[in-house]
């Protein structure tokens, strides 16, 4: 049989087509499926759908609050815990909010994550900060994380630099002041941003992943990358992606809506909590409660309050 010179120029890029997508890895694999917040995107950078500027850039916060249950010390706590997403102008160098607007500033959704919670008679507070670019698919530029309670607190902060550099300060002994080098890798952190911003992007399968900050903090794992695998699950009306890191008995999953814009509804973490013999696996929950949009940096009086009755949130 005789085949044309078109005809087998088609199969042979058929054929690359074909093996191309099969040998390629899960972090290029992810980012492949269209979806509602984002028009295209090349290699390294992302157009934004009018969809997406309409909502992130309305000059508000978007600011949901969640029942907590909080595992800690064998037990689980109940509290609350809140995310407020905003965007904001970022300075590439100092990796700050930028005061003043800029052709070099970057773009980033920024996550404020908190939880508070009660052991016993002391409270804990947890607050982690992640700032992502928008327009580009780097990783975090920068994430920063604090823990405080009665017997002390700890902090670290990461900045994404030629390589990942952090800084670590805790009360506790082999902890106390750390500057630690480590190569580019997925953070646990960015995932929450990335499914607000372009879910299509997260990577499926196996890779090395850093562990959120507090969850490193809380049960004192060295603050490093760990193999994780990585799921996503499609639903009726939900998506839920699901990182297991086989090394450290643990999972976490993040339920949030299929369509833009892309709304967490709850997430479950389940790992070894508390030491010795008060250790047990316990799954922390955490189900949405209330969202509103708000500029809460202008809502301080005193009459403004009330906006934390709106949210569920006690004191």
């Amino acid at each position: 049989m005789m085949f044309s010179k078109y005809t087998l120029l088609l199969f042979f890029c058929g054929t690359l087509l074909l093996t191309g997508c099969k040998d390629m890895p899960a972090e290029k694999m992810a980012g492949t499926v269209a979806q509602e917040g984002v028009v295209s995107k090349t290699e390294n950078t992302r157009e934004l759908s009018q969809m997406f500027k309409d909502y992130w850039y309305a000059g508000t916060a978007e600011i949901t609050s969640y029942k907590l249950e909080q595992a800690r010390y064998g037990e689980l706590r109940e509290g609350t815990a809140v995310t407020i997403f905003v965007t904001e102008d970022f300075l590439p160098d100092a990796q700050v909010k930028a005061n003043n607007q800029s052709e070099n500033n970057i773009p980033v959704l920024k996550l404020n994550s908190t939880k508070n919670f009660l052991t016993g008679v002391y409270p804990y507070s947890i607050m982690t900060s992640t700032f992502s670019p928008v327009k580009t698919t780097e990783h975090a530029l920068k994430i920063s994380n604090s823990i405080q309670e009665w017997c002390g607190h700890v902090y670290a902060q990461l900045n994404n630099k030629n390589e990942f550099e952090v800084r670590a300060h805790s009360y506790f002994e082999g902890e106390a002041d750390q500057n630690i080098k480590l190569p580019k890798t997925w953070l646990e952190n960015e995932f929450w941003n990335l499914i607000r911003i372009a879910p299509n992007e997260l990577p499926i399968g196996e890779a090395a992943v850093i562990p959120s900050f507090d969850y490193l903090r809380l049960v004192h794992k060295d603050l490093k990358a760990y193999r994780a695998i990585l799921r996503l699950e499609q639903n009726e009306s939900t998506q839920v992606y699901t990182i297991q890191y086989p090394d450290l008995d643990r999972t976490l999953s993040i339920h949030f809506e299929n369509e833009f814009p892309f709304s967490i509804e709850k997430w479950e973490e389940t790992y070894v909590s508390g030491f010795g013999q008060g250790a047990k696996t316990l799954t922390t929950t955490a189900i949405k409660m209330k969202q509103l949009q708000s500029t809460y940096w202008s809502q301080n009086k005193n009459a403004d309050i009330v906006l934390r009755d709106t949210l569920g949130l006690k004191d």
